[in-house]
């Protein structure tokens, strides 16, 4: 045990930060890995990308990515040789798809300590709040292209910064790599909002003349970055489409033009959509993220009138002083640029705005800095701690809703008690120990209602979203892996059983009906609709999964039916 009191000052900063290392990578752990198999694979991007990964490490082929033996050119291949790294270590299964996620957090959160740390202040609070955040939380979590992006592009913005600041050319290095490693995980997305951000940063801050805005312009597209950059991602580029002679046309043209400018992939929104999306993406920490943003727009920013450190770095090629305006200025246009180009966008989809929540972070920390002694205004703490119980409590009813079950009144009853003490205990704490406790207070509904959700809705989460129970019962009543069919089931179901069973899905509706003996799962009350499908074949029903409204048939040959 370090003696802090008689310790040097460099010793106790050494303390404070292995300290602060460690709480990190404890919260981390809990929010990002523990639990990560509780329940399966679900939606049809999760087990399609887990079995893309499968299927390359099979093959040992490191460039085309292929479902069910065809090219599936969607998405570039960063997760998918996350996940071969994961299934190589770990072996295949849904947990083991979901590591590269979390491992992606994580270094994301590691990376926002850092910068923070090195450049500004509340390093751990900014950190925290970005980790516990409900997007970071949930995305951290899924077998998905999207933790991937987001945090290769806030490495590559902080990194980009951290340029800005310092003039040193190993941070703009970095801007690039990143930006590169984001090319890879979902595609020119990536350097393309960071261009849009910087270029809006250069003219929205204050600067001397037009010239030195373009300068700063200029000075971003270094040579030896833009090499780096080409050199990282461009390869890989240039080897699928060799192989493939495809991957041009489906991924750039229709998957990111075309999804970008019309709605062919079904995933038409409101104008409105992602301001709810954005609301509850940063959730428990919504009220104070709306605060922080308002108060940077409007320019109110605490105790900027005292010079305080971070308004210190002069830009010796620039002549611009970049200091705390010009860093709140950079975050709003970080949250603002996603937000504003995805609701342009025909095709919108939560996932899209994740890069934007990250800044979100960062800026509250800012915000927070300035307002640190003070207490909290009590409508500001009644709000938040509103929304922290009112979480718990969801939280708590969670399997209900899962399983669209009301809740029976004594469930109703413990959930709003849970919320009222929660709620009440907050607000009073953040009045009483003002905002200094903020991070404390926030966390602990936060704790409480992710070991709920894992322990005790995980199971019917299970149950009625996954097709891991499914594959089960369907192992259990076929122990010779026959061929699998489907009639009028969800993608969702279709692309589960294909990872978990690691068999092509057949589907009726595609004309795809074995000519041999197999087993079919077809939605409940589908028997009827069969008929012109069987061709006289007998169809004998051995098992059915009720969560689910599934029925399992044998289909052999001979006539007639049998039930």
């Amino acid at each position: 045990m370090i003696n802090t009191a008689a310790a040097t000052p460099a010793t106790r900063a050494r303390y404070v930060a292995w300290s602060e290392l460690a709480t990190l990578a404890g919260f981390c752990a809990y929010l990002f890995f523990y639990g990560l198999g509780s329940f399966g694979l679900v939606g049809a991007d999760e087990p399609r990308y887990a079995q893309i990964a499968r299927e390359m490490l099979a093959r040992r082929d490191w460039i085309t990515p292929c479902f069910n033996g065809v090219p599936w050119l969607e998405k570039p291949a960063l997760y998918y040789w996350s996940a071969m790294l994961s299934y190589q270590v770990f072996g295949v299964s849904d947990w083991a798809a979901r590591v590269p996620s979390a491992v992606f957090a994580t270094a994301m959160v590691v990376a926002i300590y850092a910068f923070m740390r090195r450049f500004h202040v509340m390093q751990l609070d900014a950190a925290l709040m970005a980790a516990s955040s409900a997007a970071i939380i949930g995305f951290a979590r899924g077998a998905s292209t999207d933790m991937a992006l987001a945090a290769t592009f806030t490495m590559g913005m902080l990194a980009w910064y951290a340029w800005l600041d310092t003039e040193r050319k190993l941070w703009l290095s970095g801007f690039y790599l990143m930006m590169a490693l984001g090319a890879l995980a979902k595609g020119p997305v990536a350097p393309v909002l960071a261009g849009l951000i910087i270029v809006v940063f250069a003219f929205v801050v204050r600067s001397e003349t037009r010239a030195t805005r373009w300068r700063l312009i200029a000075q971003t597209l270094w040579v030896p970055g833009i090499l780096l950059f080409l050199a990282v991602a461009l390869p890989w580029y240039i080897a699928v489409q060799l192989k493939t002679h495809q991957f041009f046309q489906v991924f750039i043209l229709q998957h990111n033009l075309e999804r970008f400018g019309t709605n062919l992939y079904r995933h038409k929104q409101p104008f409105w959509y992602y301001l709810p999306v954005f609301a509850l993406s940063v959730l428990p920490w919504s009220v104070y993220v709306l605060s922080a943003i308002a108060a940077a727009l409007r320019g109110k920013t605490g105790h900027d009138a005292a010079p305080t450190s971070d308004n210190t770095p002069i830009s010796a090629k620039t002549g611009q002083a970049w200091g705390a305006k010009e860093w709140r200025a950079f975050l709003l246009l970080w949250i603002a640029v996603p937000l504003v180009l995805f609701t342009i966008s025909r095709s919108k989809l939560p996932g899209y705005i994740l890069p934007a929540i990250p800044p979100c972070a960062l800026l509250l920390a800012d915000w927070l800095r300035t307002r640190i002694a003070e207490r909290a205004s009590m409508a500001a703490a009644i709000a938040h701690s509103l929304v922290c119980g009112l979480l718990l409590g969801g939280a708590l009813l969670a399997p209900y809703f899962i399983v669209r079950l009301h809740p029976p009144s004594p469930a109703t009853a413990i959930a709003a008690v849970a919320a009222a003490v929660i709620a009440i205990a907050m607000a009073i704490s953040l009045r009483w120990q003002g905002l200094r406790i903020l991070r404390f207070v926030t966390l602990v509904p936060v704790v409480l209602g992710l070991a709920f959700v894992l322990r005790v809705s995980a199971p019917e989460i299970d149950r009625a979203q996954s097709a891991r129970p499914v594959a089960n019962e369907l192992s259990r009543l076929d122990t010779g892996r026959a061929l699998l069919a489907a009639f009028n089931v969800p993608r969702e179901l279709e692309y589960g059983l294909d990872f978990y069973r690691n068999q092509p899905v057949l589907r009726y509706e595609r004309g795809e009906v074995p000519a041999g003996d197999h087993l079919l799962i077809a939605r409940s009350g589908s028997e009827p609709q069969l008929d012109p499908f069987l061709g006289g074949r007998r169809l004998s029903h051995v098992g059915s999964f009720v969560p689910q409204r599934l029925e399992i048939y044998w289909v052999s040959s001979g006539s007639g039916q049998h039930h």
